[in-house]
């Protein structure tokens, strides 16, 4: 029983002290060309939706752009970044994160709609959170009553 138990722990040993395996390259190169294609000012680590977790594993749940792009199969083509169905791929800043909105934020809103809504013709569009902390009071919509 006792030599069993050695021979388990030194074949452990063994292969925990094997190099490990490269990582894949076609996997590598995919990620590093998609990154050639991301529009200047976009970084891979930068977020693109947040969302608080309420309850015990309370923080903030964010995507990142190179897990959206992972998400929806994206590649560099030409040049280009597209969508698994060679869509090309847009990203676009939304606006409305205000403590105190400015006086205009409802024109400046329908303004982005409506710039969304011609880019969605065309385009792939990922729209960039304006609040990466996932405080959903910070987002643009009507602003409070006052009393």
């Amino acid at each position: 029983m006792a030599l069993m138990f050695l021979v388990r722990a030194a074949l452990l040993v063994t292969i925990a002290m094997l190099p490990s395996a490269p990582s894949s390259p076609s996997l590598a190169s995919g990620a590093k060309a998609i990154d050639s294609c991301l529009p200047s000012g976009i970084q891979p680590t930068d977020v693109v939706s947040s969302q608080a977790r309420p309850g015990k594993q309370s923080g903030v749940a964010t995507v990142t752009v190179a897990q959206k792009l992972k998400q929806i199969k994206a590649r560099c083509r030409k040049g280009k970044l597209v969508d698994a169905s060679g869509r090309e791929i847009r990203f676009y800043q939304m606006i409305g994160c205000w403590g105190n909105p400015p006086d205009d934020y409802q024109e400046q809103l329908a303004r982005q709609d409506e710039e969304l809504r011609r880019l969605r013709k065309r385009y792939r569009v990922i729209e960039m959170t304006c609040d990466s902390s996932g405080d959903i009071r910070m987002r643009a919509g009507s602003p409070p009553a006052n009393p």
